[in-house]
């Protein structure tokens, strides 16, 4: 089955257009609580909300006629369970799933780090090859920012303020790549990601065999390999599209990377330009 294209792509991102500078006016923070959130919390707020309300959004804002023409109905998720997959369906045909990407307000004071953050959001291991389906899926990544509302400035929004549409398999393979260049293996039938430990790492570099048949959770169990807790967080997933949006929205990102073959966006940066990855964590 062929990829979806990007002219496939480029249509349904001007279709999704209307979305762009869109305030979720259901959600309104006064400027003097803000400084008591960090930014995860305020994550956890408007994850739940811009998953429900983006399909509504025609019905929440009547007046906007565009809105009716985005496109998009929350899809029943073929994984059956809480984080089922898709998030929606388009009326083209194509299957989003839908990830967050927090952008630091500005001239409001909060908690946030001095440097890029890396985004949260993640393609998690119950997004694999068994379920994507090449020609229709599509990664959207959502970036919003809290803005003051234009009626009442003191009073503050998440508003959309970019979007970023991704081939999910090619996102898939970039992800899984990573994985399996840095040693890592699945266990299982697409089940479980794990990577190197400290033991399976020294026992490479001896040239001694590694026990493949189990994994752990923490280094101090001294299995060869651990489960891969940062499996699938955007700013590693090694696709340059992905992280050339990284960069324009102000978020961590790779300058260069490996997949499907060598890429670089920034020369002169260093390889992960904003927050640092924990040591030991695979570069690719």
């Amino acid at each position: 089955m062929a990829d979806i294209t990007a002219q496939e792509l480029r249509a349904l991102e001007a279709g999704l257009s209307p979305l762009k500078d869109l305030p979720i006016e259901v959600l309104r923070l006064p400027r003097g609580i803000l400084m008591g959130f960090e930014p995860s919390q305020i994550g956890t707020m408007v994850g739940t909300l811009m998953d429900a309300c983006i399909p509504q959004l025609s019905v929440l804002l009547p007046d906007n006629a565009s809105l009716g023409e985005v496109g998009l109905s929350k899809a029943e998720g073929i994984l059956g369970d809480r984080e089922g997959y898709p998030d929606y369906l388009h009326g083209s045909g194509k299957r989003l799933e839908l990830k967050l990407a927090y952008v630091d307000p500005v001239d409001v004071e909060m908690k946030k780090p001095p440097t890029r953050r890396e985004p949260s959001a993640r393609l998690t291991q119950k997004v694999t090859m068994k379920n994507v389906d090449p020609a229709t899926d599509v990664l959207l990544v959502v970036a919003y920012q809290l803005r003051p509302l234009n009626d009442d400035p003191k009073l503050f929004s998440p508003t959309i303020i970019d979007l970023g549409l991704f081939s999910m398999i090619e996102c898939i393979r970039a992800r899984d790549f990573r994985l399996t260049s840095g040693g890592g293996k699945w266990f299982g039938e697409f089940e479980t990601p794990a990577v190197l430990s400290k033991v399976g790492k020294a026992k490479t570099m001896a040239g001694e065999p590694l026990d493949e048949t189990v994994y752990g959770r923490k280094e101090s169990e001294a299995h060869d390999y651990n489960e891969d807790t940062n499996f699938g967080k955007l700013m590693r997933i090694p696709y340059e599209p992905l992280h050339r949006f990284l960069r324009q929205i102000g978020a961590s990102y790779r300058a260069r990377g490996t997949y499907p073959e060598p890429w670089v966006i920034d020369v002169d940066a260093p390889e992960v330009v904003g927050e640092a990855e924990p040591n030991g964590d695979s570069p690719l």
